[in-house]
């Protein structure tokens, strides 16, 4: 509801503070009104009277003419010490009250401007002032107040109504600016805080503080130690759960890299051809393969294996290099090798991590061709959407048995070849689910399997705050 929200108990409270500011000024505004008024009653009691004084014979509509003009009964003006009854015209009732606006102190004017408003019946009283221009001691009429009280009312109705539409502006902006500067800061902090439970292992989820508001910004910093401290007790926890798991799926990569480094030296050893130039720097990158594998065991061990380093790769050049070594791996059994990948295609990844994923699948599919003794096709594809990535898989082979469909993706479980250990899809998921994408199966059957790396475009930031 939104009288619930941030933002609507915020614009709720402002119009009741600055129509509360508002009131406080309405009773001021309404006594100076009334003081005005009156005043403005005496200077054209004084102005009627001059005429009187130009002129001692009027006659008596013309005497009528100006205290009608003038708004008032009477007219006393007091000249040299002398009280002068000037304009005079019958009186309908006593007079109530007199008001001397000589000296008047700001607490009178407000008592007598609310004691005016709250009496209803028409009374007849006494104004007394200073003559303007000094042509006098004293001016002094009696009026009626139910025009004075007309006007107050209409003047009060004219300053409320102003005051709503101030109030109503003022908080309206207020919203605004609220909302831009505060709650669309606080809601991104608490998506980013759903987006980082809905997957602690992501590290792009990792808020990454971005407010300009000093307060946000400290939240922001102490969510984000938060989350690093929780992410690295996850993954320890984890680790150390997993211990054994960890252990063989480390010497599952190691063990295929140091074979296909075991192929490249054969060559290298019975080769006299100058392909040897060629496959020399294949050799040295399995061997630094191997070397970087037995760096992150020991940080597995420590329970502390780092992100994904995101960067900008080109897919084109991995996918060759991937290529290259499983057709020297594949030896003279007959499994061919298809690219689709465009060259300029640049994407935002782990470049050994995208290798080791694209090595385990391609080397699945290279097993499962030969197994079958028949020729066979594996390609890789990769296009982008506006959102994602997508690196596909796909081989000829006999297609995923009934126990890998059951058991994709779980480590000792998934073997999809006598001896295998259902390791490689395992490790691959781990490795693309760390650069906040997934691995899914696309299809399997008799005609053979493809496999669907996505890669999202998106960095997990604040992205509420920022529209």
């Amino acid at each position: 509801m939104f009288l619930n929200s941030l933002s609507g108990r915020f614009l709720v409270l402002t119009t009741v503070f600055v129509m509360l500011a508002e009131v406080l000024i309405f009773v001021p505004s309404v006594a100076r009104f009334r003081e005005d008024y009156l005043l403005l009653r005496l200077e054209r009691a004084q102005i009627a009277s001059l005429a009187l004084l130009a002129n001692d014979m009027i006659d008596a509509d013309l005497e009528k003419e100006l205290l009608q003009t003038a708004g008032v009964y009477n007219v006393v003006l007091r000249r040299d010490e002398m009280r002068q009854l000037v304009l005079s015209s019958p009186i309908p009732s006593p007079i109530a009250n007199t008001y001397d606006l000589r000296d008047p102190s700001p607490l009178d004017l407000i008592r007598d401007a609310l004691k005016c408003l709250v009496e209803p019946e028409n009374r007849v009283i006494r104004v007394m002032g200073n003559p303007v221009q000094s042509a006098g001691l004293l001016i002094e009429v009696t009026m009626d107040t139910s025009p004075l009280r007309a006007e107050m009312i209409d003047y009060g109705f004219r300053i409320l109504a102003l005051s709503a539409l101030i109030s109503i502006v003022t908080a309206f902006l207020l919203f605004l600016a609220v909302r831009r500067f505060l709650v669309k800061p606080i809601k991104g902090v608490v998506n980013a805080m759903i987006s980082y439970a809905e997957a602690p292992q992501d590290a792009r989820r990792i808020i990454e503080p971005s407010a300009g508001v000093t307060e946000l910004r400290e939240a922001e910093n102490a969510l984000q130690s938060m989350q690093k401290q929780l992410t690295g007790s996850l993954r320890q926890k984890e680790r150390l759960a997993q211990l054994g798991e960890a252990v063989a799926k480390v010497s599952h990569d190691l063990r295929n890299i140091l074979t296909t480094a075991q192929l490249f030296t054969d060559r290298v050893e019975q080769s006299a051809d100058p392909a040897v130039k060629r496959v020399a720097p294949k050799l040295i990158n399995s061997i630094s393969r191997a070397v970087n594998l037995c760096e992150s065991t020991l940080a597995f061990g420590t329970a502390e294996e780092p992100p994904p380093a995101l960067a900008r790769v080109v897919i084109a050049q991995v996918v060759n290099d991937v290529i290259e070594g499983e057709r020297l791996a594949a030896g003279d059994y007959d499994v061919s090798y298809a690219e689709d990948v465009p060259s300029g295609l640049v994407i935002r990844a782990d470049a050994e991590q995208i290798h080791r994923v694209l090595s385990n699948l391609v080397r699945n599919a290279r097993q499962a061709i030969v197994n079958t003794g028949k020729p066979g096709e594996i390609a890789i594809r990769a296009s982008e959407t506006q959102a994602d990535w997508i690196i596909s898989v796909s081989d000829t082979g006999p297609g995923l048995p009934a126990k890998a469909k059951d058991h994709l993706f779980q480590p000792f479980q998934g073997a999809a070849s006598k001896g295998g250990h259902g390791l490689g899809l395992a490790i691959a998921a781990e490795l693309v689910r760390g650069h906040g994408g997934r691995l899914e199966l696309v299809h399997t059957g008799p005609g053979g399997t493809e496999f669907a790396i996505h890669l999202p475009k998106s960095i997990a930031v604040l992205d509420e705050a920022a529209e």
